[in-house]
């Protein structure tokens, strides 16, 4: 075999210093390190900054001494605020009435065809309950939605005189006066032609218009009391030729309170003038919840009776009783039950 020498690149070898011996043989970058300055591309070393003295202990600062905070006087109580008492909203005390009580004529009441307390069962009673039991289902309702005690007056009138408003407002007060959780005050405000205290048999006295002129009568004391249960009676007591002026006065609303105050069970009903015939009627009708019309059967014209609509108008019900009619649309016969024997 022939040997073959290796032949030695230019600058790849290096011998040894001491004897001459061999070539070493360069590595690629031992080359390439001959040829180029590869150390020009080193960034130099960063100097390492000298390591800072370690920091002696501080010994804490004592605290200033803070004084401590002023006290903060308390706050004055608020002085309690004056309590205003109205006579219809607040739970005042019941108006008492101290008058003196008078016996009901009751053989004066049948005379008159009226109901008698204490007496049988009759046709006109059971239709006086029906009414009652309406007029009062409104008295409740009205109650919820109206402020004040309107809610518990009713207005009974008529548009012509003779038509039956007295007859029946006596006999829707003595029909209310047997309920066992109200009472009633019938209220003769028919100042021209007074009549309720001649059909009941009272005395006369001081009544409404004598309030409303003097301010130093209290109607409460103008109030009569009756053998009646639940019955009440205030007169319409003297006469004027002012009675409308008197009434639309600002002391009427006063009054008016003062007969109810402290006595949501307390019904008033006012037996006013026809509306057609006297002022008063409409002045009333601004200070009650509702308003009963009574017409007489073949006798109240059309006219007349839209007239007396009409002029009670401020009052939010008004409701229409037909009175002497002798016929019943349905056929009904009241009270006849009771003295039924089976």
């Amino acid at each position: 075999m022939t040997e073959h020498s290796k032949i030695p690149m230019p600058g790849a070898t290096s011998r040894t210093p001491a004897d001459g011996g061999e070539a070493r043989r360069e590595s690629l970058i031992e080359r390439a390190g001959g040829r180029f300055d590869l150390n020009s591309f080193i960034a130099p070393p960063i100097p390492t900054p000298p390591a800072a003295p370690a920091r002696q202990p501080v010994a804490p600062r004592k605290a200033a001494a803070t004084p401590p905070p002023a006290p903060i006087p308390p706050e004055p109580a608020p002085a309690a605020a004056e309590t205003v008492r109205h006579p219809v909203t607040d739970d005042a005390a019941p108006v008492a009435f101290h008058g003196k009580h008078h016996p009901v004529d009751r053989e004066r009441l049948r005379e008159q065809g009226l109901i008698v307390p204490e007496g049988t069962v009759t046709a006109l009673l059971e239709e006086f309950r029906i009414i009652k039991r309406q007029l009062l289902v409104n008295c409740a309702q009205l109650r919820s939605k109206m402020p004040g005690a309107a809610a518990q007056r009713i207005l009974v009138s008529s548009p012509h005189p003779g038509e039956g408003k007295t007859y029946c407002a006596l006999n829707l007060a003595l029909s209310i006066a047997a309920e066992k959780e109200s009472e009633v005050l019938l209220v003769d405000a028919d100042f021209a032609k007074p009549s309720i205290l001649s059909a009941l048999g009272l005395p006369g006295g001081p009544g409404l218009m004598d309030a409303l002129m003097d301010e130093r009568i209290d109607v409460a004391q103008c109030v009569l009391g009756t053998d009646v249960p639940g019955l009440w009676v205030l007169p319409a007591g003297d006469t004027t030729a002012h009675d409308s002026e008197y009434l639309s006065s600002s002391r009427t609303a006063k009054i008016l309170d003062r007969l109810t105050e402290g006595a949501p069970q307390r019904i008033v009903i006012f037996d006013s003038p026809p509306a057609l015939a006297a002022s008063p009627a409409a002045e009333l009708a601004k200070y009650v919840g509702q308003a009963m019309v009574v017409v007489r059967a073949d006798r109240t014209g059309q006219g007349a009776l839209d007239d007396c609509v009409t002029l009670l108008g401020a009052c939010p019900n008004v409701q229409l009783l037909l009175n002497a009619a002798q016929f019943s649309p349905s056929g009904r016969r009241f009270g006849s039950y009771y003295g039924y024997r089976g």
